[in-house]
């Protein structure tokens, strides 16, 4: 297969998915070596990119996934009559960034940190496909523990958790430390 196949190939396998495709499967369903895949995203992005396409690919942590582009989503929300995403309430942001910042936790641990009874607000976040169950923990009770998902991501225009803002606590005392310096 050449390069041109093999680009047709990554292009086909995630408009077909729909779902983030995870690095090493995408690669090895191309043929494509993992470390050549994203400069080969990025050839298909600038092919989009040139044409003004309505689409692109993301890199969502260990996957790449096939996306429509965010400023076309008021004509998308048009033809799909899908009802507006209601903004999330305060109470949902302060659970997911609890979760997001510390994950995996437990409801109780969110209770905890959040001081009042959180399960309403996490199974919320379930609902919207913004967190999701990552196992159980293994103490009496075996409590479910949950995570951020690829939609997460995609929401907040992130890669991977990792480039979250700093907490503003970490913030000032990451800047102490450079002024210490």
């Amino acid at each position: 297969m050449d390069v041109k196949e093999k680009l047709g190939a990554i292009e086909a396998v995630l408009f077909a998915s729909g779902d983030p495709v995870e690095i090493f499967r995408l690669s090895e369903a191309c043929q494509v070596d993992a470390g050549a895949l994203p400069s080969m995203i990025r050839i298909i992005n600038e092919r989009y990119d040139d044409c003004g396409s309505g689409i692109c690919i993301k890199k969502l942590d260990s996957s790449y996934q096939m996306c429509t582009r965010e400023e076309f989503s008021p004509q998308i929300h048009a033809v799909l009559e899908t009802k507006k995403t209601t903004p999330l309430s305060n109470a949902a942001m302060e659970a997911l960034t609890i979760i997001a910042y510390n994950q995996p936790v437990s409801k109780g641990f969110v209770e905890n940190v959040r001081g009042i009874d959180s399960s309403s607000v996490i199974n919320n976040l379930v609902e919207k496909g913004l967190v999701e169950e990552a196992g159980r923990l293994d103490i009496p009770g075996k409590p479910l523990v949950y995570r951020t998902t690829a939609i997460f991501l995609r929401s907040f225009g992130l890669s991977s958790v990792s480039e979250l803002p700093p907490l503003p606590s970490q913030a000032v005392s990451e800047k102490i430390n450079e002024e210490n310096i």
